[in-house]
C-alpha cells in the first residue's frame, strides 16, 4: 500500500507559493524521514497529506484512490504541539476514545496512567498529552502516520522512549510513518531513508 502526494502546490497567495510540484511517496511499514529548515513548508505538507488543508493543487491518494473526506482518515497527523489538537472542554478519557476504543495494551505501552483519564488537557504536560495523541492515532484503521516534530517538547530520554513505543506498534500494524524533523541525528537513527524538502520542492 502506498500513500502518494503528486504535483502538490500550495500558497496563501497565488504569486507566493510555499510548495510547488512536490512529489512524495510512503509505503506501508516504511519509516521515511523528511528534513527541512524552519518555515520551509514541512508542516504545511504534513497537513495537506493528512487532509487538514483542502485548497491545494495536485493529488493525494492511497494505491491510486483519492482519500474520502468522510469517516475515519487512514492518514493520521501528530502535531508538534498536542495541546492544539485536543478539545480543552473534554476530559482526557473522552478525547482518547473519540475515534476508537484504545486498548489497554497501548495505554500501558505509552505509560498512560489511569488517573490521567479524568483530567483536563491543561492538567497534563506536553509530553503526557503527546502520549494520548499517539495512542489515539494508532487505530487499526490507521495506515499511515505523519509525525511532525512530535518529540521536540520532551527530554532526550523521554524522546527515545516514545519513539521506541511508536516504532514497535507501527511495525506490528504495518503502518507507514513519515518522520518530519530538523534533527538530523534523530532522523538518521529512526528512518530507513531520508529526503530533504528542498530537493523535492520546486519553489
Amino acid at each position: 500500500m502506498y500513500l502518494k502526494g503528486e504535483n502538490i502546490s500550495f500558497g496563501y497567495k497565488k504569486d507566493n507559493l510555499i510548495l510547488k510540484d512536490v512529489d512524495i511517496a510512503l509505503e506501508s511499514g516504511e519509516v521515511l524521514g523528511l528534513m527541512g529548515d524552519s518555515g520551509s513548508g514541512k508542516s504545511t505538507l504534513c497537513k495537506i497529506l493528512s487532509g487538514y488543508v483542502p485548497n491545494y493543487q495536485g493529488t493525494i491518494s492511497i494505491d491510486g484512490k483519492k482519500i474520502s473526506s468522510k469517516g475515519y482518515n487512514p492518514v493520521q497527523l501528530i502535531f508538534q504541539h498536542p495541546e492544539k489538537a485536543v478539545n480543552p472542554k473534554w476530559k482526557m478519557k473522552d478525547i482518547l476514545n473519540e475515534g476508537y476504543l484504545v486498548p489497554q495494551t497501548i495505554l500501558d505501552s505509552f505509560g498512560i496512567k489511569k488517573s490521567w483519564l479524568n483530567r483536563w488537557p491543561n492538567e497534563l504536560s506536553g509530553g503526557e498529552l503527546q502520549r494520548f495523541a499517539l495512542a489515539r492515532a494508532l487505530s487499526p484503521k490507521t495506515k499511515f502516520l505523519i509525525a511532525d516534530e512530535i518529540t521536540t517538547m520532551v527530554d532526550a530520554i523521554t524522546q527515545a522512549q516514545i519513539w521506541d513505543i511508536v516504532l514497535d506498534i507501527v511495525e506490528k500494524l504495518n503502518i507507514g510513518v513519515l518522520v518530519v524533523s530538523h534533527d538530523k541525528t534523530l532522523i538518521n537513527k529512526l528512518c530507513y531513508d531520508v529526503i530533504s524538502l528542498a530537493d523535492i520542492n520546486k519553489v
